[in-house]
Parts: C-alpha cells; structure tokens; sequence
C-alpha cells in the first residue's frame, strides 16, 4: 500500500468517525425558518431552562442541551467537551443546600445560521431577592433535534 493509498484511508475513517459524533436531523424534519416562530420557541426553552434552574432541576436544566460528545460549552476554565463535562460544572450548585441564585434571560436575539441551526443571543440575569448578583452575555448555537432547539455550542461569560 502507497503512502497515498493510506493516506486516503485515514482521510476517509476520520471524516467517517465525524459525521458519525452527531446523527443530523433529516431535513425533512426540520420546520420552515420564520423568525417570529423561531424566537417564540427559544424564549420558551430558555424560560423553562430558568425554571429548572430555579427550581433545583439539573436533569431538566441539562436537557436543554444536545446529549453530544461534541456539545461545547465555554467557560472562563476552558471549553468543556461533553454532557459528562457539563454536568460536572454545574452539580455542585444543585446539591442540596447549595446557594443557586434566581435565573432569568433578556433581550433576546436570533440569528439563523442555516436550516435547523440558529445562533442564541441574550443576557442571563442571577437575582437574589431584588438584587441583581450577576448578568452577562449567552450566545448559544443551537440545533434542530427532536422537535425542539438543543444547545450544541454555549458561551456564557
């Protein structure tokens, strides 16, 4: 076998081993893009992602996300790779008795990317009582997966 012949073979074993991380959502699934539509969809996630969040929830919370090895999630530590990875950085402030301050989102914007995958962009504000304690930019990717728009790339700062 050639160098190039092996070459080509390694070429087609890593592509294959990409495309099969994250199983597409067949365009035929994929609804029409309308922005009004879209937008009233993410707000609705994003509202239930606070309410699981204010309510303890991590399963719930979590399941905003794409169940992926390649879901990202960037943090000021590094990038997180991985619901396994993602988890981790957020159990703790879901044990019992951990402090976990009230979460909501503003200004939401949509951006579509391409058919089934949207870019997020909105503000997360953490209250405590009437005070605001934190409030900072989220820019979310999102995918089409399932009949709902799944977090596949986060970047909260």
């Amino acid at each position: 076998m050639t160098a190039f012949t092996r070459s080509i073979l390694i070429a087609g074993a890593l592509g294959v081993a990409a495309c099969a991380r994250i199983i597409p959502t067949p365009a035929s699934e994929i609804p029409p893009v309308n922005a009004v539509t879209v937008r009233s969809e993410v707000a609705a996630n994003l509202a239930s992602d606070a309410r699981a969040w204010n309510s303890g929830d991590l399963d719930a919370f979590l399941s905003a996300y794409l169940p992926s090895d390649s879901t990202t999630f960037v943090t000021n530590r590094g990038v997180l790779h991985g619901m396994t990875s993602i988890r981790a950085a957020y159990v703790d402030r879901f044990k019992a008795g951990a402090r976990r301050d009230s979460l909501r989102f503003d200004s939401l914007e949509i951006d579509v990317l391409a058919p089934g995958v949207i870019n997020a962009i909105a503000f997360y504000v953490l209250t405590r009582g009437d005070s605001v304690i934190s409030r900072g930019p989220t820019s979310l990717v999102m995918r089409w997966n399932n009949g709902r728009w799944r977090i596949i790339h986060d970047h909260s700062s």
